[in-house]
């Protein structure tokens, strides 16, 4: 068992994150969005964003045919035009908060759901990313929220699904979004590590101790397809639905918020980092020096090694849907969950 910290060093611990909630609080500006209210009812997409003009069309597109009408964007430095198409986009407000990601990142995924999200349903999603459920679809997302609701959860797990192409990345480089999407069609599911959600191994697990889980079922997942080419250990588990009640503290990692009753099935997350100029974006976000760990420097030295490099093997599969997750047991499924949209449906 490790030592409680010294007197002294919990009072230097407090006065620095007091230090550092002052200068976040002193960064962030209101850019655009004026009287922003979230209707009671209604999902809060919240979106940490830089330079995500390549992406939003489609991520606009994509969660607004899902039901979500508002969308909170943190903005962290971007130099394309994506705060100016925001302006351009109903539903939609923006903040801005130009410091370093790896110092900041959790007051940045707070302050939306802090600002326009209390008691609402939240939804954290990147750009590249996009959100899947059994049942997905305009009406599928209401239903989804009264399921939780009727059970009083308060988040909703999701795993993370990297999707790739059969091409060698750099052959694809040049895709425009809409093109990256119908031709990422692959995943790999081969050499994803499962830890139990109480389980030592996971580095970030203090923040987990508050959260209430209704089995052993949900699992954490590490790994996948980037550790096998890569070498990262990356999270693939994520907690992106929360509901921002009393007690909750949303977002103080990228992928939980604590105090959270979690549902009793896990979600889908499809991710596309591999869509455009992905060495690039490595290249840029390394020489930043935004982000605590090494893995966007790693990457890049094995993207700039091997020119033909590709995450396409034998053990790829084609993406046929959300079911065969399920059955491979990559997802957990629910039988309440599937009874609930049956009865609904009738």
């Amino acid at each position: 068992m490790s030592e409680r910290p010294s007197l002294v060093t919990r009072i230097r611990n407090r006065l620095a994150q007091a230090a550092r909630r002052r200068r976040f609080s002193r960064a962030v500006a209101h850019v655009h969005g004026e009287n922003f209210v979230v209707p009671e009812g209604a999902v809060l997409a919240i979106v940490l964003v830089r330079d995500g003009a390549y992406y939003l069309d489609d991520f606009l597109r994509y969660y607004r045919a899902m039901g979500i009408s508002h969308f909170a964007f943190i903005d962290n430095g971007s130099t394309d035009d994506t705060i100016a198409r925001l302006r351009g986009e109903a539903g939609c407000v923006v903040d801005r908060a130009v410091l370093p990601l790896a110092q900041y990142e959790d007051l940045m995924r707070a302050y939306p759901a802090q600002k326009y999200g209390q008691n609402r349903w939240c939804l954290y999603v990147d750009m590249d990313e996009q959100f899947d459920f059994i049942g997905h679809g305009a009406q599928g997302l209401p239903a989804l929220v009264r399921y939780l609701e009727a059970r009083g959860d308060t988040a909703l797990m999701a795993q993370m699904l990297e999707m790739f192409p059969k091409a060698p990345l750099a052959q694809v480089s040049d895709l425009d979004y809409t093109a990256a999407l119908e031709a990422f069609t692959y995943y790999d599911i081969s050499t994803v590590d499962s830890y139990d959600y109480r389980s030592d191994q996971i580095a970030f697990g203090a923040l987990l101790r508050e959260n209430r889980v209704p089995s052993d079922a949900l699992k954490f997942k590490f790994g996948g397809v980037r550790g096998k080419v890569f070498g990262e250990a990356c999270c693939l588990t994520k907690h992106p639905l929360i509901f921002n009640g009393a007690g909750v503290i949303p977002a103080p990692h990228p992928h939980l918020s604590q105090n959270v009753q979690v549902s009793d099935f896990s979600a889908l997350i499809r991710h596309y980092k591999f869509a455009g100029n992905v060495a690039a974006r490595d290249a840029a976000t390394a020489a930043s020096g935004d982000l605590a760990h090494g893995e966007d420097a790693a990457r890049l030295e094995v993207l700039r090694a091997q020119e033909a490099l590709t995450l396409y093997s034998q053990d790829a599969q084609s993406w046929r849907g959300i079911e065969p997750l399920y059955e491979a047991g990559f997802l957990t499924d629910s039988a309440a969950y599937r009874r609930f949209l049956r009865e609904q449906s009738a």
